[in-house]
């Protein structure tokens, strides 16, 4: 059987869903089938990914648009019969290149609810016009969430027949906790992403303050944001409350220490740190918002999904009812419904029907 030379194109290799997913895609589709290649815009150096058993090209390039000469070049002297990408940016960028390159099969892998994100961004990228004309190109996008489907589909026009849903894999195990809580200890609560205005930071601070028990919050990433984050903390005087970690390589041993995760985003692709805190075992509280977070949360079993600021309020008010909720029965959940061998055939069954 004749192997299909397969190109996964990526911005870097840095923390990331994206990058997360699709090197571990990279590494697992069928050797037999496919002779797959990484293509990573930035550096080396800044991979916190493996992607050993994997051909992987580094182009060096702080940005996009640096790189694509670079890119160009590579396509036409590869052949690829595939080529995936992810980001927004970058499938706009191989949209285009679907232009000369027509005989390539282009698939993108859309990374968030583009119209919502676009409330919160003043970027061109996310400019609907922009979208709709490129975006046709595609053969196939593959989309983290039926609600992803659904807006590609309403706001860009884009026909349902190109859009399919995959959604991201758990790529580790991870040991399920034990229950935490102490009656003599303070609640654990714990956020993790960027730190940008559509994660939703803000609310889950000021909503803090009407808490009448104990507790401490632990809030993991980087962003644009870290600043005003911080001094919005000290104006709501909980500073001896709430502790900020930029980057850590131990992320589920932080989620097994919390009771609690804590989700504030106005919109998401499929939250990743979400589903890797059920894969351990915490529960999970979250503003109901367009993207994945309905799919992995289910209402009393791996956490709850409230739809105001005085739902979340009266949610957490019950802490002892959250945190006794069965870590095993969180875990077991999201591993039957994401397991990697699931959400591989999916990718292997798109690859070999694009026509």
């Amino acid at each position: 059987m004749k192997q299909k030379k397969i190109t996964i194109i990526l911005p870097s290799l840095k923390a990331g869903g994206a990058e997360r997913v699709m090197s571990f895609v990279s590494q697992n589709l069928n050797r037999n089938k496919y002779n797959v290649t990484l293509l990573v815009l930035g550096y080396k150096a800044d991979s916190v990914y493996n992607t050993d058993g994997v051909k992987t090209m580094f182009l060096n390039s702080s940005r996009l648009l640096y790189s694509l000469l670079e890119i160009t070049k590579y396509i036409f002297k590869k052949k690829p019969n595939i080529i995936i990408s992810s980001v927004t940016h970058v499938n706009l960028f191989m949209a285009v290149l679907s232009f000369v390159f027509y005989k390539i099969n282009f698939v993108a892998r859309e990374a968030s609810v583009i119209s919502t994100i676009s409330e919160h961004s003043k970027s061109i990228l996310a400019n609907k016009y922009l979208i709709k004309f490129l975006y046709p190109r595609f053969k196939k996008i593959i989309c983290q969430s039926e609600d992803m489907k659904e807006d590609l589909n309403l706001t860009y026009n884009l026909k349902k027949e190109k859009l399919v849903v995959i959604n991201n894999p758990i790529t580790k195990i991870y040991p399920v906790k034990q229950k935490n809580l102490s009656i003599n200890d303070p609640v654990k609560f714990i956020t993790v992403g960027r730190l940008s205005q559509e994660k939703g930071h803000e609310r889950i601070l000021k909503s803090l303050i009407n808490i009448k028990y104990d507790f401490k919050y632990c809030i993991i990433g980087s962003g644009p944001l870290k600043n005003n984050l911080k001094a919005l903390v000290a104006e709501l005087n909980l500073i001896d409350k709430v502790t900020f970690i930029d980057y850590t390589n131990k992320v589920s041993e932080e989620l097994s220490k919390a009771d609690l995760f804590l989700q504030g985003s106005y919109v998401e692709g499929f939250p990743n740190a979400v589903l890797e805190s059920c894969v351990v075992g915490t529960p999970v509280l979250a503003f109901n918002a367009p993207g994945g977070t309905k799919e992995i949360i289910k209402n009393n079993v791996t956490g709850y999904i409230v739809n105001s600021e005085q739902e979340w309020l009266d949610k957490i008010e019950d802490i002892e009812h959250l945190v006794n909720m069965d870590p095993f029965i969180v875990s077991e959940f999201v591993k039957n419904k994401f397991s990697e061998i699931h959400i591989l055939k999916k990718y292997e069954f798109l690859l070999e029907n694009l026509n």
